[in-house]
């Protein structure tokens, strides 16, 4: 007998989501760094043990947009909570429950409504930066905001329902636990992927992933946003990953000095596939492309 089902994972901008998913499955399945909505698409994270598939839904970071691409990502969010088994709100230990995190528990809340919907969980991350005392603190703090605000909602019976678990997604510390709870909500029924598959992610965007990763990362916050990747040329061993800016200006930094920036976003991508991989990277302006949506459809964002 085997089961199967999904776990959405929301929560604001850099709490962890995505190392999450990562550490989970137990293999790298979607892109981290330290900006803001790094991931831009559902991504889902495949595993599948003691005869039990879990699919992990990682989402972009919740947060108040500006953009068009913005709104966008807030949509896919919000969106990946329907029709899931269990919905996980992330919360960061040692920072205070602000706005953005009381927006994260209130679509926590209004998901798992329903006695027979999603199982509401919030999980407090990043526990290996923090003391036991800090991580009690936020705990009973994360479930007095959880109280709090079904409260003001009228879903006090769906506060009752929510469970916690602390957490370190980058060490794996709690996650056992978190994982072995999920497991119980996975209904009956037959694996919807195949049992050695870790992600959904077709092969070409992944790659173009790794390579938005790497710039991200070089770029810091200097232009995250203005950066998409896409494969234009996936002939194997040959790839070409198209990187779109918004200004001339911003191609200019994404090159680098003396093709330098560039040159080390295309070693660091290569280190993560198959040897013998050829990447080549071409960089292209397309203006204002992250508040024109007919751009974003074409993308697939």
């Amino acid at each position: 007998m085997t089961y199967s089902g999904f776990c959405a994972i929301i929560g604001r901008p850099n709490v962890g989501k995505s190392t999450l998913v990562n550490q989970v499955v137990g293999t790298k399945v979607t892109i981290t760094s330290g900006s803001p909505n790094t991931t831009r698409t559902a991504i889902r994270g495949i595993l599948t043990e003691d005869e039990v598939q879990i699919i992990f839904v990682d989402t972009p970071g919740l947060h108040r947009p500006k953009t068009s691409l913005g709104h966008r990502l807030n949509k896919t969010a919000k969106a990946s909570v329907d029709g899931v088994e269990v919905v996980l709100a992330v919360l960061e230990a040692g920072k205070d429950i602000g706005p953005g995190d009381r927006n994260v528990i209130s679509i926590l809340l209004d998901s798992c409504r329903s006695a027979k919907g999603p199982q509401p969980c919030v999980v407090v991350n990043k526990m290996d930066r923090s003391s036991r005392e800090i991580i009690a603190a936020q705990l009973l703090a994360a479930q007095q905001a959880v109280e709090g605000i079904a409260a003001e909602k009228g879903l006090t019976a769906v506060a009752t329902r929510v469970e916690y678990f602390p957490v370190s997604a980058k060490t794996g510390e709690g996650t056992a636990s978190l994982v072995r709870f999920i497991k119980k909500f996975m209904p009956e029924g037959e694996y919807l992927f195949p049992e050695d598959e870790v992600s959904d992610i077709p092969e070409a965007q992944w790659v173009a992933e790794l390579v938005r990763e790497q710039l991200v990362r070089k770029t810091k916050q200097e232009l995250p946003h203005a950066i998409h990747c896409r494969v234009t040329e996936f002939e194997w061993p040959h790839v070409t990953v198209e990187i779109l800016v918004e200004r001339e200006s911003q191609k200019g930094m994404v090159i680098g000095k003396g093709g330098q920036l560039l040159k080390d976003v295309g070693i660091a991508a290569r280190r993560q596939l198959p040897e013998g991989t050829y990447l080549e990277l071409k960089v292209s302006v397309e203006p204002g492309w992250q508040k024109r949506d007919d751009v974003m459809d074409r993308f697939g964002i």
